[in-house]
Parts: structure tokens; sequence; C-alpha cells
């Protein structure tokens, strides 16, 4: 696995080495030991998640906050989105910032995005099941949210917003500088 640091510290693309012959392919998804030397931190995944969704459809910008935090290794099973990290961590160089990569069933991609990072992704295929593992509980009381299309982030989502499906939750969360606190 090829481990791609983002301008973000902590944030990484993962390449993994997919081995390719006549009856498909055979890859490492995710090895402890690989994982916590290349990021330099000891992460336990406690729970999988995943959700199916059709293009157009853009899930977030979403984060746990306090001791409920989350980090997430996030992929994608089948299809191809448009992930996005936003650091709100407020003692953070790059708070406010954000990076995008495209993950999909093609390239393997992972992404990983550490506690303290808000999430989202934009479906860009007809279809895509996305995976991620985190590292904590989901806890509803500990829910934070950033509106999509903050001005202040300058997200690219690559779509017409018109052709955007979000959820009313999304379509009401509120800006970064508004939003709860991640710590």
């Amino acid at each position: 696995m090829n481990f791609v640091s983002t301008k973000l510290e902590g944030c990484y693309v993962i390449e993994p080495k997919v081995i390719l012959d006549d009856r498909g392919y055979f890859m490492e998804s995710f090895n402890e030991n690989t994982f916590q030397k290349a990021i330099g931190q000891s992460v336990r995944f406690v729970q999988d998640n995943q959700s199916f969704s059709t293009k157009g459809v853009l899930r977030g910008l979403h984060y746990q906050t306090g001791e409920h935090a989350q980090a997430k290794l996030v992929r994608v099973l089948s299809g191809e989105v448009l992930d996005v990290a936003v650091d709100i961590r407020p003692d953070s160089k790059t708070f406010g910032q954000q990076v995008t990569v495209v993950l999909s069933s093609e390239n393997q991609k992972q992404f990983f995005i550490p506690k303290g990072f808000a999430h989202g992704f934009l479906v860009l295929s007809a279809s895509a099941t996305f995976f991620y593992k985190c590292d904590n509980f989901y806890n509803k009381a500990s829910e934070g949210g950033i509106i999509y299309n903050d001005p202040s982030l300058k997200i690219d989502w690559k779509f017409p917003a018109s052709e955007l499906i979000i959820s009313e939750k999304d379509k009401l969360q509120p800006f970064l500088e508004k939003s709860k606190k991640a710590w």
C-alpha cells in the first residue's frame, strides 16, 4: 500500500497494491500494522458502515464532537464518488481548508480522515456503494454538520447544483462559522 499525504495534516489517500491475473484481482484492503505505521498513530476501528446512493446524491458534511469524535477510513465498493474532508480543528494551521479525492471501484483508493474533520461525498456515477470504518461508535447527541455549499470552504463539487440530491437535514446545516464546535 502507498500512503499519500494531503495538504491537510493527518489525511491520507491510500493506494492499494492490486494484483491482477486471468481470474480477476486480489488486494489487501486493510492491514492494521501497515496502517498504523504509515499514519504514525494507533487507530482501532470499531464500527463499519455502508451506504448505497444514486447519481447526484450528496451526503455531508458530517462529523462527531468531543469524546465521540470519529476517524474514518472510507472507500467505494462500486461506482465513483467525490470525497471531501474539511479541517475543523480550531488550532490547526489548515482550519477551514478542504481536500477532495475521487474514490472509485476502478481506482480502489481509500481515504483516511482523522478526528477533527467534517466529511462528505457526492456520487458521480449512476450509483455507488460507499463503505467506511469508524474508530468510535456513532452518538446522535454528538452529531455536527456544515452546509455543503458554505462559500468560505470553496468546495468544487464538480456537479451542477441544480441536480444535487440532498437530504432535508443536510440542506439545513449551518455555515462553518456557526457550526457546533468539534472539540
